[in-house]
């Protein structure tokens, strides 16, 4: 219960001590209980799920916030992650630390994990819990590709990988090579932010950076025994009934937590964050990305058909927005532009296949840059890439194969169809002549005189005069 309702509480208790030799008893029992009833804070339950990313931060910061304006008693965080994006991660923390309200950090269900980027998040909370059969740790930072030495990514637990520990020989033998200088950097930066969340929560900071260098983990009773988390509870309400009259300190003050009795809300994801989690998700995002550079090529070069332009631009502007929140590769997304480009110079001017053969591995190999982590949640999936490579290839030889039988296929518009077809003679008027052509009468110009009704064949068009010659014998 927040500091408001306990003034407003106090206020309504000496409002009634005034009214006791006016009301019975009974009354005023019944109207203690409804205002007990109305002052109760919720305690919400906020699910984090799956890899985080920045749909999961989206979700949490926008429950939360729905929380404290629902004047919350306490937010529970309900995690089995196996770990994500660093930048998203810090986004959360930041959340957490500075959230008015007590934020309980639960691994929960049985099986679940904590695993990477969820470690950091239990360290954060005001106070960690654990159900039976779950574990937490496996913090190694896995440095995106790019190189970018801010911005980590967090594995999964089977994706650790072993860091370097501040006694390794290299230090001492001179300079390091680049990469591992790097990675030290990458490690050093991602031990001091979970040691300080540590020291912030008086929890175990020596296994936090163990967690980070060496990619151990923990069991529940384990990370009890060691001084990580502070409860292990099999469920929702053993948790709460733990929790009820716990200290944690919160804005620099001990406040204590009352969860007897109180009702619980359950939070769910709404759609704004479910769109969110399909269009960031990789996959969703490369073919978002692909539609919408194909439906503009197929409006420009079919312009006024309207709706591939219209698809392709909004699909396009939704890839752009998902691949800004995801670390992309710039080489590959440039990489990509130039393979589509190529596949389409070489269907509008061929050149044998080679502008074609050249575009498609450019885009195979951009397709593949373009995810710039090795976290495999956010890595786009071979088979789709695959497959949209054989499609661009398809595309381009159909469009081929369309070129050239329209090269080889009679002429049926313009003037010169018109060459070489027999005409009638229609009018004849002194040195002057008319002919019936495709049921048009068109003036004609003959070096021999013509006959009315006479069979003659179109040699060439000149301007609107079509000159003729009678065939000869045998046509």
């Amino acid at each position: 219960m927040n500091s408001a309702n306990c003034l407003f509480y106090t206020g309504i208790m000496k409002l009634l001590s005034c009214c006791t030799s006016y009301l019975p008893r009974s009354c005023l029992l019944i109207c203690l209980l409804l205002f007990s009833a109305v002052l109760r804070a919720e305690i919400w339950v906020i699910d984090i799920e799956g890899a985080i990313g920045p749909a999961t931060a989206d979700h949490m910061e926008r429950s939360i916030d729905k929380a404290i304006t629902a004047e919350a008693g306490m937010i529970v965080l309900r995690i089995d992650t196996p770990g994500g994006l660093d930048m998203a991660m810090r986004e959360m923390i930041k959340v957490i630390l500075a959230s008015p309200l007590p934020v309980i950090g639960y691994v929960s269900p049985s099986g679940a994990r904590a695993a990477s980027a969820g470690t950091y998040l239990l360290y954060a909370t005001h106070m960690a819990a654990m159900a039976p059969g779950t574990n937490l740790g496996a913090a190694t930072p896995v440095q995106l590709g790019g190189g970018s030495p801010g911005l980590p990514s967090m594995p999964g637990n089977d994706d650790a990988k072993d860091g370097k520990s501040e006694g390794d020989s290299k230090e001492n033998t001179g300079a390091a090579p680049a990469g591992d200088a790097m990675e030290r950097k990458v490690v050093n930066d991602a031990v001091a932010y979970i040691r300080s969340l540590a020291q912030l929560r008086s929890r175990n900071g020596d296994w936090a950076e163990r967690a980070v260098r060496e990619g151990v983990s923990l069991s529940a009773n384990d990370a009890l025994e060691q001084g990580v988390i502070e409860l292990v509870a099999d469920s929702m309400e053993n948790l709460l009934t733990q929790l009820d009259g716990r200290q944690v300190t919160l804005d620099k003050k001990s406040v204590t937590l009352s969860t007897a009795g109180e009702t619980v809300h359950y939070q769910s994801v709404d759609w704004r964050s479910e769109f969110l989690a399909v269009i960031t998700n990789p996959n969703i995002a490369y073919i978002l990305l692909m539609v919408g550079i194909y439906g503009l090529i197929i409006e420009f070069y079919n312009p006024g058909i309207g709706l591939p332009g219209i698809v392709g631009a909004a699909s396009l502007l939704i890839a752009m927005y998902a691949l800004q929140m995801l670390p992309i590769s710039y080489a590959g997304m440039g990489l990509i532009l130039l393979g589509i480009a190529l596949l389409t110079a070489e269907a509008f001017a061929p050149s044998f296949g080679l502008m074609g053969i050249s575009g498609a591995i450019t885009f195979l190999t951009g397709s593949i840059m373009l995810m710039d982590t090795n976290l495999p949640a956010y890595q786009i999936a071979l088979p789709m890439i695959i497959a949209l490579t054989v499609f661009s290839i398809g595309l381009l030889v159909f469009s081929l194969s369309m070129l050239v039988k329209a090269r080889h296929r009679k002429v049926v518009t313009g003037t010169e169809h018109l060459i070489g077809s027999m005409a009638t003679v229609g009018r004849v008027d002194g040195v002057n002549a008319w002919v019936w052509l495709e049921g048009e009468l068109w003036h004609a110009r003959s070096e021999s005189p013509l006959q009315l009704n006479e069979q003659v064949r179109v040699t060439a068009i000149d301007g609107l005069t079509a000159v003729v010659s009678k065939p000869t014998e045998g046509e």
